[in-house]
């Protein structure tokens, strides 16, 4: 049950085709997009969708709570009714993301500044927040008859990403709550007084009195709730010299990194199903280097001297390790083998691979691609698409003469490789 008013509606016009370009510029888009692709039963269905999307076969797009419909016409014209479902947010939900947006004002100004930050669906996300659909979280009903994600269905969700892109209070609505009563509850949010809390009073059983009743002790208790955030380590800045060996800056970072991590580790454990979740893998002291210089604490930033000595330690220069961190940021280990290894795409991968190239782009819109290992250079232009190991592509931008990382995965090449393209511009299309 959901407090909001479930009979609000916004309805966009239909858009005008979207040839040589992607569909989706932002990271929220391209994560909504990855929701369809990653989850639909047929891929081909999927490439359809883009197809009619692109030639601009869907009409006008109504959203209201949980429900996206539209009619996209087939290629012959024939119309076709399409829905895709999302689950609404409970009201206890819609509590908890409120409460945690504006404990930072910097979530607040974002939001009113039409932008997602990635902190506050990470936020969200620790706090059992699903803002962004997952896999199989985008239900799919259409008139055709298909019972999974067909190409008006596809063609639909294609379109909502690039809603998504103009206007990030789409989500919000098609989750549950519409803009103004969100920015309502925000600003009631931030003006009222803090409650006053009771202290708390440790409770316990004494050791003595647990030991005469035969070593029977009371049930644990239930975990304690997530703490609103990391602990803040102490300063280390004093005006005794540091001892020999001893960088105060670079304990004090580690501290912070440390206490950042622990809490992330806590909230996951928190959660249901936490015990079922594989465990991530170890890595490696090269890859933490790259960790520990990427995280960020308030607007502090890592300290060059710590970068240094983190680049050293890693084997990387500073231009190598400033590389690593800005791959880091958009996808963590995975996205930094795709910069730092290049292996050679055989059998089936390759097959799969190709595959997907062909069918990315229209007729006459592919561009020019020359293929080493497992990248793919646009030819005449400053674009790359690397392949994963997971499967997906990744685009990388030529600048001052190095490939750098330039936007995140995407299942569709033609998705990713429009992150490097300037809007409007046709410079990686070969017409």
């Amino acid at each position: 049950m959901n407090r909001y008013d479930s009979d609000t509606e916004r309805t966009f016009a239909a858009m005008p085709p979207a040839r040589g370009r992607g569909f989706a510029q932002t990271w929220w888009g391209r994560a909504w997009l990855a929701a369809l692709e990653d989850g639909a039963l047929d891929a081909e269905q999927v490439r359809t969708g883009r197809r009619l999307a692109r030639a601009g076969g869907v009409g006008a797009v109504s959203v209201r709570p949980g429900r996206i419909t539209a009619v996209v016409q087939d290629r012959d014209r024939t119309p076709h009714r399409a829905d895709v479902l999302l689950d609404v947010l409970t009201d206890d939900q819609w509590d908890r993301f409120l409460d945690l947006t504006v404990e930072r004002a910097g979530h607040v100004a974002a939001l009113l500044d039409r932008d997602m930050p990635p902190h506050l669906v990470e936020d969200a996300e620790t706090a059992g927040i699903d803002l962004l659909p997952g896999l199989g979280d985008l239900e799919a009903e259409c008139d055709c008859g298909a019972w999974d994600h067909c190409g008006h269905t596809a063609a639909l969700c294609y379109q909502v990403a690039r809603l998504l892109d103009q206007d990030p209070f789409v989500l919000f609505l098609l989750r549950g709550c519409p803009e103004q009563a969100l920015l309502d509850d925000l600003q009631a949010r931030s003006t009222a007084a803090p409650a006053e809390t009771a202290p708390l009073r440790p409770e316990g059983v004494d050791a003595a009195e647990a030991y005469l009743a035969g070593h029977v002790l009371p049930p644990l208790p239930a975990a304690p709730d997530l703490p609103q955030g990391p602990g803040v380590p102490p300063s280390l800045d004093a005006d005794a010299p540091p001892p020999v060996g001893v960088d105060p800056a670079a304990l004090e970072l580690l501290a912070a990194r440390t206490a950042a991590e622990a809490y992330v580790l806590l909230a996951q454990a928190l959660r249901e199903g936490a015990e079922q979740r594989p465990s991530a893998a170890r890595l490696t002291a090269a890859q933490d280097a790259v960790r520990l210089a990427a995280g960020r604490l308030g607007d502090r930033g890592t300290p060059q001297p710590v970068a240094d000595r983190l680049a050293a330690g890693s084997g990387r220069s500073r231009e190598q390790l400033a590389l690593a961190v800005r791959a880091w940021w958009l996808g963590g280990a995975a996205a930094l083998a795709v910069l730092e290894e290049e292996w050679s795409v055989e059998g089936e991968t390759l097959a799969r691979a190709r595959a997907a190239l062909e069918s990315a782009w229209d007729e006459g819109e592919r561009p020019v691609l020359r293929a080493r290992g497992n990248r793919w250079t646009v030819v005449g232009a400053a674009g790359q698409l690397r392949l994963g190991q997971d499967g997906r592509w990744w685009p990388y931008l030529k600048e001052r003469g190095r490939w750098v990382p330039a936007g995140d995965a995407a299942q569709d090449p033609a998705t990713a490789l429009a992150s490097v393209r300037p809007d409007g511009e046709e410079a990686l299309s070969q017409h």
